[in-house]
């Protein structure tokens, strides 16, 4: 994947001097990690901010994997590392995790509260809302929708960035238009992601040229069969068939028939194409040899796909892990080539656990599916033909369930307290709790992992988008109740493992160290706009001093 990327950067990225280009070359087939950085962490702000998020990048992946990698994130491993990052809230979902960490603010002030809710109030049929529509647009619903960043309630860093110096550019790619709308706020300069078959941006926007050569360049590669990848040898003991859901998956080599385009976007090459684009963007644009300090965002979104579609304890996962290396590690060494002075930070938008299967194979017996009886509509028909009430009495998205606008007023208590009482009495429910009781919640002064139910609840509430009642499984039951091709495993718990990630910053120079206490996602943005000295008040999380040493870096 390393000569991919390659491929893609020579199509994309515009032609470099020749001793630039030797030295790109050089790095790239480099599969050692940098020399270790002298102990002095720069004081100076960096010109350029570049923040990745690898989609369900688990702590757990990150503990598994991190002794095998070679490249990109050894490389990251020699800065700040926290391998204990937590996204605090409960609605550990992609849309609300990628809300954290360019805003500094927890879903609950962000309003993503899910990647779908409830909005009884909309003109349109559809009432169920996608975090990243706009669904006030006329003839659109939930799955064919016009992207928009009308949900986001705060600003991001990009755009604190503006406020303060209209010269800052904002970039936001990702293969997810979820990760890069939510990431880049409400003012980019430039914003794509996967549309199904290429990459695409908000209605009526020009590609820019370093675009349209992504463009060209990932159309070719699609058209194109994939031959297998090849498998590291720390990966081939994870290279194990396991059938689930009518299909045999865990030793998968990503082989992809051309034109195949679903099984580009479940592969290592969505990140190549994905982290290509941002180069090209970045030397197009010039970011970071400007007069005011710049910022792209990049979302990789492959490892979520690939988490879903085959769990992310098989031999596909080792596989991704293994290519993304290597990808981060070509494009931190095409940045070098350019000589520019940038800042990382990469960390995930949740957290994930294997399908349920495999885990019962691994010593696991307690894991299992959840039961279709826990159904909205069945416990809503129920209710409602208990109680006498026409339906439809309760509607569910993401957890979150709604009663219905029909229901009389003088009905609704009822309503509220048979669906409670109904849903505390499946055993694999860990909790039901109302609207009431979450909004009574507060966030604690204590560490994450020790929060409640209730406060890691409170953490994604929004009144004005929440749902009267929130669906909380207990720990290893996947919220998969009939697995199938391209969605065996999931996340979206309240649990640590969907809500521990890892949060790493590196820039060169950096005197190294790792803190394996818990921080939060919302850290990310107090910590960033220190280093460029950007006074932020209000923010949710708190700045970390990134220096080992004396000096601070949030002073």
């Amino acid at each position: 994947m390393k000569a991919l990327l390659a491929a893609l950067l020579a199509s994309i990225a515009l032609p470099l001097t020749a001793g630039a280009a030797a030295a790109q070359e050089a790095a790239l087939e480099s599969a050692q990690p940098p020399a270790p950085a002298p102990a002095v962490t720069p004081q100076n702000p960096p010109k350029l901010i570049v923040a990745i998020s690898v989609d369900q990048f688990s702590a757990d992946l990150f503990a598994q994997y991190r002794n095998h990698f070679t490249d990109g994130f050894a490389r990251l491993l020699q800065g700040a590392v926290f391998p204990a990052g937590y996204q605090s809230h409960a609605a550990t979902e992609t849309c609300p995790g990628h809300s954290t960490i360019l805003t500094g603010m927890r879903p609950g002030h962000t309003g993503i509260i899910a990647n779908t809710w409830i909005n009884q109030k909309a003109v349109r049929a559809d009432k169920e809302v996608y975090c990243a529509e706009d669904e006030r647009i006329a003839d659109t619903d939930h799955s064919n929708y016009t992207p928009a960043d009308w949900h986001l309630k705060v600003p991001t860093l990009g755009e604190m960035m503006k406020a303060a110096n209209p010269a800052s550019r904002v970039v936001s790619v990702a293969g997810k238009d979820r990760a890069a709308i939510m990431m880049g706020g409400h003012k980019i300069d430039e914003v794509w992601f996967w549309g199904g078959k290429n990459f695409i941006s908000y209605a009526g926007r020009v590609a820019p040229p370093a675009v349209q050569r992504g463009q060209e360049a990932v159309a070719k590669l699609i058209a194109q069969p994939q031959e297998p990848l090849p498998v590291p040898g720390f990966c081939r003991p994870l290279m194990q068939p396991i059938a689930v859901g009518g299909q045999t998956i865990g030793n998968g080599r990503f082989a992809r028939d051309a034109g195949d385009t679903r099984a580009f976007r479940a592969s290592p090459a969505l990140d190549g194409a994905v982290f290509a684009i941002a180069a090209g963007l970045i030397q197009d644009m010039k970011l970071g040899q400007g007069s005011a300090p710049d910022i792209i965002s990049i979302g990789a979104s492959a490892t979520d796909y690939v988490g879903h579609g085959y769990g992310p304890g098989g031999g596909e996962m080792c596989l991704q892990m293994a290519e993304l290396d290597k990808t981060l590690g070509g494009f931190f060494a095409v940045l070098d080539s350019w000589g520019l002075d940038y800042e990382v930070v990469l960390t995930a938008d949740h957290g994930g656990h294997d399908m349920t299967e495999r885990q019962q194979l691994r010593a696991m017996p307690g894991e299992s599916r959840v039961s279709t009886d826990i159904s909205v509509k069945a416990i809503g028909e129920a209710i409602g033909k208990q109680l006498g009430i026409a339906g439809p009495v309760l509607l569910g998205s993401e957890g979150d369930i709604y009663i219905a606008d029909s229901v009389p007023a003088n009905r609704r208590p009822a309503v509220k307290a048979e669906t409670v009482k109904r849903l505390r009495a499946f055993p694999q429910v860990a909790a039901a709790l109302t609207r009431e009781e979450i909004a009574a919640a507060a966030i604690p002064a204590t560490p994450p992992e020790t929060w409640t139910l209730a406060e890691r609840a409170h953490a994604s509430f929004d009144p004005e988008r929440s749902g009267d009642i929130l669906l909380m499984l207990k720990p290893r039951v996947v919220g998969i109740a009939k697995p199938g091709p391209g969605y065996v495993a999931t996340h979206g718990s309240p649990w640590d493992y969907d809500r521990r990630v890892p949060i790493l910053f590196w820039r060169k120079g950096m005197a190294g160290f790792e803190q394996p206490q818990s921080v939060e996602t919302v850290d990310i943005v107090p910590t960033l706009a220190a280093t460029i000295k950007l006074p932020v008040k209000g923010l949710d999380g708190r700045c970390l001093d990134l220096d080992s040493g004396t000096p601070d870096t949030c002073r």
